[in-house]
Parts: structure tokens; C-alpha cells; sequence
């Protein structure tokens, strides 16, 4: 049976009161017609002598923050999504009756409040009440003042209360959609057209991952939840759509951290006719787009660096990024066994699926290049062995044309030149299944409906994956991406 504290004990009481009343202690539909922030924009100018001749109605709505009790008239602020107003009271205006029913308001109980917009003596913008009406009654204190909800768990589990209490959660709350609606907007302008995609596949495709594993009753069938949107994109490709992007939650049945939750929201996009350098030129114009238009400035405090988002951004191969970091060109043919003496005089440890000159270039970059691309960067020229859907570069066979965007020494992106040869991707897909047997967890099943459909003949096209929670990280300034969630991943309480 619940226990409750002293407090909650008393406004479950006054709950009673106000039903005795004659009230519903959890409120009606109320008309509101004005927001705090609005009222208090609007006449931020008008002086407290000017207001004298002035008749200004506002009817406005939210959860009590602050009161100041001062007899027969009192002080107190609403907070509505907009944001906070003052509301001042007096018993000649409401009534005894009013009044006292607002005396034993708490602080958490959302109530209605219409009234003349004036202006006090210290130039604050404050509504009068002359009506006040009880919409709920908050049977849980809020915490306290000053110190607000500092238990960082608590603040992700209890994301209500955290909304509540801490404007910066709040304003990420509502800047991580425009900062989509931003991406959709650009997206559209440039003539892509927004999909959506199945949540559940009986096969494991489209990108290296882990997957959650659930199962459909009706056909008595195990199925993943999707790790990537990729595949089903593709065909869209081959079926005519030729420029489409889908925004959707992912899953990947992998470790927590401030960069990783186990779902997540990935936009990838699809271009016919485009290529790894189309794929640049779009994301740079877009983070662009959404700095200029969101946000109004170029340069982000992110990871303990300011970033520029200013172009052009630097582009540079793998290859070549890791001699300029150790020396060591593995442009130059080389054997596996060479490769392999490279790593162990470079203490990396090579796993039996590793063991190809591919993933050991790869591991090379992971120690020694990766966390010093701090400025945007388009890093490309990958291993073929590490991409599987990707299209080999026509000048070397080793590589594939992909990149990945770093930013902060993070990944933001994730871009190719699509692999469209069926008989090409067909071998890669049983190569993956040949490291699978090596004990790599993340490798790719053979998908043998998307073989046939590049058999139909899928248009050259650039491909590219973001992280829209890392984007958002980076454009709100925030270190964890529990802090861009509404609702991130949680342990059960104890």
C-alpha cells in the first residue's frame, strides 16, 4: 500500500474541500486566449502610467510557481509553455470567497486566471485577476525551489517534473522539432519526398548492429525491429521515387553512454543520379540551413570545442589521415600478414573477423585519427571490407565510395555512392554472412528480395544517415543525448 508524506496527506485533503464545494478538483475545459510570453513581449515598452488608460483584457492558464501571500492581496506566477506571468490578486476584486479558495492553493495546481494586463511600480507585466477559476489540484509537491530536481536519474525518469521545473530542459524540448521541421523543410525544397518504412523485418540488414529481437504471434515468426532504414529506401530507388528520406526510431541492442541510447532517431536519404559528392554538398547545406534558420549563428560550444559550421568543411581520405597521424601509407598494396606485424608494433588488438588489411586500416583510424577531427569533416575512402552496401571506387578496388562526417571527433553522418551492381552486392552480402561465422554479431543477413530488386536496375545514387539526436546535441550545446531525449532508455527502479 502507498505511503504519503505529510504534505501529500494535506492536498489530498484540500482536493476533498474544493469537491465538497461543488468543484471538480481536476478541472474542466478552459477557454484561454492569451500566453505569457505574448502578453509580456507585447507590452514590454508600455510604462505603468500608460497602462492607467488603458483596458487591456488577457485570459491566461498554467501551473502556480510562485505565490506571496499578503493578506487581502497577494502575488503570484503561472507558467504556461511559454513561459511565466504574474498574477496579482485582491479580495476586492475576486470576492472573500475566491479569494480564500485561492489562499489554499499550493504551489503545482494549474488554474485560470482572466483580468486587466497592467504593469507594476517595478515594470513587471502583470494581469489582475478578476476571475479566477480552480482547474487541478497537484496531489504531489513540487521539489523544492531552490534546488529544483538535481538527481540527474530522476530528471530523465521523471521527465514531467524536470519539464516543469528547469526552463533550459523545456527549451530543448521545443527546439528539437523545429530543428526537424527545419530538416524537412530542406529536405522538401530540394525535392525529396518524406516515407515511411516497416518498423519489423524477418531479416538483419542494413547497417553493422545488434539487434532487439521480438515475435509475431499471428505467424508464429521471430522478427528484429529495424537497426537501419536503408534497404526499403533503396527499392523505393528502383521503383521510380528517385529522391526520397525517411525520419524515424531505429534500434540497436547495444550499450548506454552519453552518445548512445538503444533507440534513436536516424534520417537517411536516397538520391538518384547523386554520389558521395552530392551527398556532402547536401549535408553541409543543410546543418547550414538549420543554424541560419533555427538558431541564427554559426559557432557551437560542443564537446569542449567551438564548432564552426561555416563552409567549406575540410574533406580527407582515410589513407590519408592515418599517415598523416602515424606515418604508415596503406595506399601501398600490402598483405594481411604485413598488416597485421603494423598493429601488433602498434599495441591493436586485431579480432579473427578483423583479420583483413580492410578492418586493420579501419582500426588504425579508430586509435589514432577519429578523435582529432574536431572541425567538420568529411572522412572518406573506407576499407570495402567495413561496407557492404557501398560502391567500390572505380580507381582502387580496396575502397568504396563513402564517408562520414566527424564533428567534434564524433560521427554525425554516414554517407555512400550506392552499391547497385546485384551480382556485386550479392557477394558482399555472403562475405558478411562468412564473418558472421567468425563470431561478428553485427554482420548483415543476405536479403535476396533486395538482390532481385537491383536485378530490376536501381538508378546511380547517393545515399546518406544522420543521427538526429547527435545533430540536436550539437545545435542545442547539450554533452548527453538523455538530454535530447524526452524519454530516454532507463533502468527500472529498484
Amino acid at each position: 500500500m502507498r505511503e504519503f508524506s505529510e504534505q501529500e496527506l494535506v492536498r489530498r485533503e484540500k482536493a476533498n474541500k474544493i469537491r465538497e464545494m461543488g468543484m471538480d478538483p481536476f478541472g474542466q475545459r478552459f477557454e484561454r486566449t492569451d500566453y505569457a510570453k505574448d502578453l509580456k513581449e507585447k507590452y514590454a515598452s508600455v510604462t505603468h502610467e500608460e497602462f492607467e488608460n488603458m483596458n487591456v483584457q488577457a485570459t491566461v492558464a498554467g501551473r502556480i510557481m510562485f505565490i506571496r501571500k499578503m493578506g487581502k492581496a497577494s502575488f503570484f506566477s503561472i507558467k504556461d509553455k511559454t513561459g511565466s506571468i504574474q498574477i496579482y490578486i485582491s479580495i476586492n476584486d475576486v470576492g472573500e470567497d475566491v479569494y480564500n479558495l485561492f489562499k489554499s492553493a499550493d504551489l503545482g495546481d494549474i488554474v485560470g486566471v482572466s483580468g486587466k494586463v497592467m504593469k507594476t511600480q517595478t515594470g513587471e507585466v502583470t494581469v489582475k485577476c478578476l476571475k479566477y477559476t480552480h482547474l487541478v489540484k497537484a496531489l504531489k509537491p513540487l521539489p523544492e525551489k531552490f534546488h529544483g530536481l538535481t538527481d540527474i536519474e530522476e530528471r530523465y525518469r521523471r521527465r514531467y517534473v524536470d519539464l516543469i521545473i528547469n526552463d533550459d530542459s523545456r527549451k530543448v524540448a521545443f527546439l528539437r522539432p523545429k530543428i526537424i521541421r527545419c530538416i524537412q523543410n530542406y529536405m522538401d525544397s530540394q525535392g525529396f519526398t518524406e516515407v515511411e518504412t516497416p518498423i519489423l523485418s524477418t531479416l538483419l540488414t542494413g547497417a553493422s548492429a545488434r539487434p532487439f529481437i521480438t515475435h509475431h504471434n499471428t505467424q508464429d515468426l521471430d522478427m528484429y525491429l529495424r537497426i537501419a532504414l536503408e534497404l526499403p529506401l533503396k527499392r523505393l530507388l528502383v521503383g521510380g521515387m528517385e529522391a526520397v528520406y525517411e525520419i524515424g526510431r531505429v534500434f540497436r541492442n547495444e550499450g548506454m553512454d552519453p552518445k548512445h541510447n538503444p533507440e534513436f532517431t536516424l534520417m537517411e536519404a536516397y538520391l538518384a543520379y547523386s554520389d558521395l559528392e552530392g551527398m556532402m554538398n547536401l549535408t553541409e547545406e543543410m546543418f547550414q540551413k538549420i543554424a541560419k534558420d533555427v538558431f541564427g549563428k554559426m559557432v557551437y560550444n560542443f564537446g569542449g570545442y567551438e564548432i564552426n559550421l561555416e563552409g567549406p568543411w575540410k574533406r580527407v581520405s582515410m589513407v590519408d589521415a592515418i599517415k598523416e597521424a602515424t606515418g604508415i601509407d596503406f595506399k601501398k598494396e600490402m598483405s594481411v600478414e604485413e598488416a597485421l606485424k603494423l598493429a601488433s608494433e602498434h599495441h591493436i588488438e586485431v579480432a579473427e573477423h578483423e583479420k583483413s588489411v580492410g578492418h586493420i586500416i579501419n582500426l588504425f583510424f579508430e586509435k589514432y585519427v577519429e578523435e582529432t577531427l574536431i572541425q567538420p569533416t568529411f572522412l572518406y575512402g573506407h576499407p570495402i571490407e567495413i561496407s557492404p552496401l557501398t560502391k567500390k571506387n572505380p580507381e582502387d578496388g580496396r575502397f568504396v565510395d563513402r564517408f562520414e562526417l566527424f564533428i567534434a571527433g564524433k560521427e554525425f553522418a554516414n554517407a555512400y555512392t550506392e552499391l547497385n551492381d546485384p551480382i556485386d552486392q550479392l557477394e558482399r552480402f555472403e562475405s558478411q554472412l562468412k564473418e558472421r561465422d567468425l563470431g561478428n554479431e553485427e554482420a548483415n543477413d543476405i536479403d535476396m528480395d533486395f538482390v532481385e530488386a537491383l536485378e530490376y536496375g536501381m538508378p546511380p545514387a547517393g545515399g546518406i544517415g544522420y543521427g538526429i539526436d547527435r545533430l540536436c546535441m550539437l545545435f542545442l550545446e547539450q554533452e548527453s543525448i538523455r538530454d535530447v531525449l524526452l524519454f530516454p532508455t532507463m533502468k527500472p527502479r529498484d
